[in-house]
């Protein structure tokens, strides 16, 4: 067993972050590190972890309902139609994460993904995103925290490629636990049973 596992619901052994409350429980069981495609899905959890950004993943978890009521479903020409009136309303809602910067970001990456769309068709932000996948098993299955990367070669290129389109608020590391919550990569540690 991993040096850093433990012993969760059902005596099954899980990454240590994925125990500390119910919530962390179901999205390290269910969610993270599970493939995720589609325009809409890969632009809402970018989003999700632009707002991330300086918190604890727990506060967007629990708001995440808040946030999809929030951005239209992330649907990306919803949101890219937002105006100043929507920002004012974005700013006011205690549903989600009121920082102005974070706001503008999904508003512009709205507009960027729109953009992309239109050059590249349906399917454009999930070809870009998925093209900066490193081959499976080209890294060793991580045995504690330790061995996780916080950004890696991989996501500075997909950040730079992201702002090549457009796209704010995406720095490597952003971009590395996008690539780590959408199963770009599989940071579940050795002997994880979500592994």
């Amino acid at each position: 067993m991993a040096a850093d596992l433990v012993e969760g619901p059902g005596g099954k052994a899980r990454c240590p972050w994925g125990l500390s409350t119910p919530d962390y429980v179901a999205y390290h069981d269910d969610e993270w590190g599970r493939p995720v495609h589609g325009d809409v899905a890969l632009y809402e959890r970018l989003t999700l972890e632009a707002f991330q950004s300086g918190l604890s993943w727990l506060t967007i978890l629990r708001k995440r309902d808040g946030f999809r009521k929030a951005f239209a479903g992330f649907d990306p020409a919803v949101v890219a139609a937002y105006d100043a009136a929507d920002e004012a309303r974005l700013m006011a809602d205690t549903g989600i994460v009121r920082n102005r910067a974070k706001v503008a970001a999904a508003i512009a990456n709205a507009r960027a993904l729109v953009a992309l769309q239109d050059a590249g068709g349906d399917g454009a932000l999930d070809r870009l995103i998925w093209s900066f996948a490193p081959d499976p098993g080209s890294r060793p299955a991580p045995v504690s925290l330790a061995d996780v990367p916080p950004v890696t070669p991989e996501s500075t290129a997909l950040a730079k490629a992201l702002k090549k389109h457009g796209f704010v608020f995406v720095g490597p590391t952003t971009a590395y636990a996008t690539m780590q919550a959408c199963g770009l990569v599989n940071d579940h540690l050795a002997g994880c049973f979500a592994r």
